[in-house]
């Protein structure tokens, strides 16, 4: 039987890369996504600040080099810079304390160990995000879909529904809009914002529920449900590169480096043995 073509790509060429640029442009969006990973292990199984300083400083200069541009990461944090101050509050007023008590009141209690805690924890915090932001967040999810179903070897029809559900949220956003915008031309924007989030909620719903129908019975016309789909062709291969191998090399010596440097600061604590002391 005929192989049949399974086409992420919208233009011809190897996905090794989304554009002829340099830097981040040329890796492998699943590269990119297992470097990512890499990132998080350092700041997800240690509770120390030096390990997440120095994996943050490391990132900054990396992703700077590679062109990720320096502007551009500092407005991406921003947000992020909100989220993990709000964290580090809270773990320095009612962390678990140790060492110097500063101040303390019924439940509050800020001690040395608990601002130390407060500091990994907005590190971690800005660490995971810059890495996701930079390596994840600006990747085509057509490019990431042709990676996941050649090199990873996910099955296609897991991979192609996924890449149907990221395609499709990004109308949601559209959707929500044009249905206030209908619901005040028919005069029904009117009546509390509990009972019109309700109703909006619940059109919104149909309409995923309509738009997921069809999508489904378009997927299963054009042959996605077919027992030999291994047999699938490909219009566009996706491929490791040097690139690749060269970006495995940094992010391993950037993991190792904040790791060396919590050990022989004296910092180094694994999550699962809780707080040092």
């Amino acid at each position: 039987m005929r192989a049949r073509s399974c086409d992420f790509a919208q233009d011809d060429g190897t996905v090794g890369a989304q554009d002829d640029g340099v830097g981040l442009d040329r890796l492998n969006p699943v590269a990119r996504l297992v470097f990512a990973i890499l990132l998080a292990v350092p700041v997800l199984v240690t509770l120390d600040w030096v390990s997440a300083a120095v994996m943050l400083a490391l990132e900054i200069v990396v992703f700077a080099l590679a062109g990720a541009g320096f502007g551009r990461m500092l407005r991406g944090l921003v947000p992020v810079t909100v989220v993990g101050l709000i964290a580090a509050v809270s773990m320095a007023l009612y962390g678990r304390p140790g060492g110097v008590t500063y101040l303390q009141w019924w439940l509050v209690d800020v001690s040395q160990r608990s601002l130390l805690l407060a500091l990994a924890v907005f590190l971690r915090i800005l660490a995971l995000a810059l890495a996701a932001m930079v390596l994840v967040g600006r990747v085509d999810p057509t490019l990431m879909g042709d990676g996941l179903a050649q090199l990873a070897h996910l099955p296609a029809r897991f991979v192609l529904g996924t890449l149907a559900g990221v395609r499709t949220m990004g109308l949601m956003a559209d959707d929500w809009r044009a249905l206030g915008l209908a619901r005040r031309a028919r005069g029904l924007g009117d009546h509390g914002w509990l009972r019109r989030v309700a109703s909006m909620a619940f059109a919104l719903l149909v309409i995923a529920i309509r738009r997921g129908t069809d999508l489904a019975t378009a997927m299963e016309v054009r042959g996605f449900t077919a027992t030999n789909a291994a047999k699938r062709t490909w219009a566009r291969p996706s491929k490791l590169t040097g690139a690749d191998a060269f970006g495995l090399v940094i992010t391993s010596m950037v993991v190792a480096l904040s790791l060396l440097a919590a050990i022989w600061a004296g910092t180094f604590w694994l999550i699962w043995r809780g707080a040092p002391s």
